[in-house]
């Protein structure tokens, strides 16, 4: 199977990543740097770029959001849970992965993978059911990132919690009625930031499992903030706080 990714920035990215690209179309007549970039790396790496009209374009890619150029890449393989632990073993690092408890919105899912690979997080876990997959439309919101950031999707996320657990990591929820904000909580060690559903947020059983609950405070009419939003600022508070104390 494979997977369309479309757009000039998330095309150059799946060009760095060890995904196998089938090939590259451009709409004919597209210019500029950035083509000029993506056709230089794919020579390099022997990806075979055509030039197609209107109708062969459409075909493939979304005309409206695909800034003229598309890639055919390898489907997204997932990861065992197993997999992703050994893998930051190996790396000596603490581990730090992005919990999605059935966020439903591909956009959603796109840009909290964008700033889970960009923390430098090691991976993202997914519930196989009643939650978004990794789709072209995730690929394209996440700028190419879901193509670097491993991923596994899993049936129970409450049981995954209690085997992270098991390895040393601390669970860390986003609640807007937590009882300590976001800022409050130490992030040493191993950690995995769970977000909640859109609209529902966690599941009573995922939210008893969090060892921490924490709020991102509001001072608006509006009392909650995008799931993404919020799962940005716990993730990036993560990052502060470790940098600090390795500072």
């Amino acid at each position: 199977m494979s997977l369309t990714v479309s757009g000039r920035k998330p095309v150059l990215e799946a060009l760095k990543s060890p995904r196998s690209i089938q090939k590259i179309l451009i709409l004919y007549g597209t210019r500029g740097k950035v083509i000029d970039d993506i056709r230089h790396q794919a020579r390099r790496a022997g990806v075979p770029v055509t030039e197609v009209d209107k109708q062969r374009f459409a075909q493939i890619a979304d005309m409206a959001t695909a800034q003229g150029v598309a890639a055919v890449v390898e489907s997204k393989e997932y990861v065992e849970i197993e997999d992703l632990l050994d893998q930051v073993k190996q790396s000596g690092a603490s581990p730090r992965f992005l919990i999605l408890d059935e966020i439903e919105d591909p956009h959603n899912l796109g840009a909290l993978i964008r700033t889970a690979e960009c923390a430098g997080f090691h991976g993202v876990i997914l519930t196989k059911h009643r939650g978004a997959g990794i789709t072209e439309v995730v690929a394209r919101s996440s700028a190419g990132a879901s193509l670097h950031l491993p991923a596994a999707r899993v049936a129970n996320i409450a049981h995954t919690l209690d085997l992270l657990k098991e390895h040393g990591l601390w669970i860390v929820g986003t609640d807007e009625e937590g009882e300590k904000t976001y800022d409050e909580i130490d992030y040493d060690g191993g950690i995995a930031v769970v977000v909640g559903n859109e609209g529902r947020g966690m599941r009573r059983l995922v939210k008893e499992k969090c060892d921490y609950l924490v709020r991102i405070p509001v001072f608006g009419t509006v009392k909650s903030l995008n799931a993404s939003v919020a799962g940005a600022l716990v993730m990036y508070e993560a990052v502060r706080k470790r940098r600090q104390d390795d500072s």
